[in-house]
């Protein structure tokens, strides 16, 4: 049976609940051998520590990094790990963002100038704007405006480029040698376009089994990672919790929507307001450890 590793205290939860809970959900890094690390990784494709006060443009997102001590880890395996949730009880979410569909300006100015850790999982049709966009937000402007541009911009800010497919199949459907394709497909493109390898997976639609995190390890994918809770348009969370609010860990879900700018403002202001610090994923990963 399939585990998610979330908060500590917290336990696991079998796949049968946590397919139901992720059903309204769409969907550390280390340089390939031989590419270039990421905008703000070492050689090793391992995130460089940064001050939390340090200023300066160019200098990455001011993530809150891990205290010692304060992550408890995720157990390895023979397969990649599945993360809902980084295990911590300090106050600090993880804002993550699906697709590529919407390729906001304003939502890069946003990153870079307020230095917000994020983490994009992009997916190829959406970011060549190939197929039907998502316009659930609202009437989409920006589709496909900047292509991978937009995402080479992002990753100057700061934000790792990870794999979210090339088609954003339901991978349950497909033989593990298609869902293979599907996933080193879209790591060789992002690497091409970007210039480092994803090493984290986000399975459309969070639907996964056993051949997906065959397929991911192969692919070079050291985690599979999940959410917690979803950001509907209006910056709206929807949890997946029966008490409604914000755990220390949680991961959310966003996704490159119409109104993105303005969505985003509201969800990072209603997150701080309610005493939580944006972490750095990849350092919580990093602690965690998950490599």
């Amino acid at each position: 049976m399939t585990m998610f590793w979330g908060r500590r205290g917290c336990g696991r939860i079998t796949a049968a609940l946590a397919a139901t809970a992720l059903a309204a959900g769409c969907a550390t890094s280390q340089a390939a051998p031989g590419g270039s690390a990421r905008p703000g990784a070492r050689s090793d494709g391992s995130p460089q520590a940064r001050p939390q006060g340090s200023q300066g443009a160019g200098s990455g997102p001011a993530g809150a990094l891990p205290r010692p001590g304060e992550v408890g880890r995720i157990k390895a395996g023979a397969l990649p790990p599945v993360i809902s949730s980084i295990p911590t009880e300090r106050k600090v979410v993880f804002l993550t963002i699906d697709d590529g569909w919407e390729q906001d300006p304003g939502f890069v100015r946003q990153v870079r100038e307020q230095r917000i850790p994020i983490t994009v999982f992009a997916m190829r049709q959406a970011v060549e704007a190939v197929g039907t966009p998502d316009r659930s937000g609202g009437q989409a402007r920006f589709v496909g405006a900047g292509k991978w541009d937009y995402f080479r911009r992002l990753a100057e800010a700061g934000a790792p480029i990870e794999n979210h497919t090339l088609t954003h199949p339901n991978l349950r459907l497909l033989g593990e040698a298609a869902q293979r394709q599907e996933i080193c497909g879209a790591s060789k493109v992002i690497r091409r376009e970007i210039g480092a390898r994803p090493v984290l997976f986000r399975p459309p639609f969070g639907n996964y089994n056993d051949a997906t995190l065959r397929a991911a390890k192969a692919c070079g994918m050291s985690a599979v990672l999940l959410w917690t809770a979803t950001v509907q348009p209006g910056g709206k969370i929807a949890y997946q919790v029966p008490d409604k609010r914000l755990r220390p860990g949680d991961i959310l879900l966003l996704h490159f929507r119409p109104n993105l700018e303005r969505d985003f403002r509201i969800l990072v202001n209603k997150i701080k307001r309610r005493g939580y610090e944006l972490g750095d994923l990849q350092a919580y990963l990093k602690a965690a450890g998950v490599r």
